[in-house]
């Protein structure tokens, strides 16, 4: 039995994302874990650090992030890591290579390099609109087209767009740190060892950005739990939240059980 399970948690966002982008998730897993420490952390590049450079390869953020986090006083106890598409990879390497830091992991809507093709881990479907947002000028027009690739529950629309216009005038990701975390993105291969930790995969069957089929080849190679959701988008903690965290709460308990 590990009870350092869900007890402290370090949440990573994705591409060009940064923590406040976790809007009322946060609120939502506390609910499930009333006792634990839930810490959302920027990747260098976005939120608090949206003035540095990011780097170009997942490795190098994970350094970073880590020598952030231990600054903060959030390793002294071990934690459950829990990242979004990039922030799957960086968790990923994390566990790999520091893994007396973790005591689970949870990877969502994540693909690795030498998995799958390019078009799935970047769905081919989405090329023209992703392109398209990176050129538009215009902050708004830009935010709500990266809500509508990333997003399926179209209710949260304009209580969204919103919130993540002010985010991107307060604390804008430069087109630099978006070029470096897309390479940083595409060239990561994680290691070949299968972690020793528990580590839960959470994708959708509707994800637009990145194919459903990148979790489940990951699940195979190290026959890894999955569990699917049926229509949310890519950003799956904003469009139903109280699903992941059930999702959460019951694989951590199952392994708090020594199920």
């Amino acid at each position: 039995m590990n009870n350092a399970l869900g007890k402290n948690w370090i949440l990573l966002r994705g591409l060009a994302r940064e923590s406040a982008h976790w809007g009322d998730f946060a609120p939502v897993l506390r609910a499930r874990f009333p006792e634990a420490r839930i810490t959302a952390l920027d990747l260098p590049g976005t939120g608090r650090y949206f003035r540095d450079l990011s780097p170009f390869s997942i490795p190098a953020i994970v350094e970073i992030v880590r020598k952030n986090a231990r600054e903060q006083g959030l390793l002294e106890q071990p934690v459950t890591l829990l990242g979004l598409s990039l922030g799957g990879m960086a968790v990923w390497e994390w566990l790999q290579k520091y893994p007396a830091d973790v005591s689970a992991a949870a990877l969502l809507s994540t693909s690795f390099g030498g998995f799958n093709p390019f078009y799935e881990r970047l769905s081919w479907r989405c090329y023209g609109k992703f392109f398209a947002l990176v050129k538009e000028r215009d902050l708004r027009k830009r935010e709500w087209a990266i809500l509508q690739l990333l997003n399926n529950n179209r209710a949260l629309d304009e209580k969204l767009i919103s919130a993540w216009v002010t985010i991107q005038k307060e604390r804008p990701v430069s087109p630099a740190n978006l070029f470096r975390q897309l390479v940083a993105a595409a060239i990561y291969c994680p290691g070949p060892d299968k972690p020793d930790k528990p580590v839960l995969l959470l994708n959708s069957m509707a994800d637009r950005m990145v194919d459903p089929s990148c979790s489940e080849t990951i699940r195979e190679k190290w026959r890894l739990e999955l569990k699917t959701h049926s229509w949310a988008g890519h950003d799956l903690t904003t469009d139903d939240g109280e699903w992941v965290a059930l999702q959460l709460h019951d694989w951590l308990m199952f392994h708090q059980a020594g199920l």
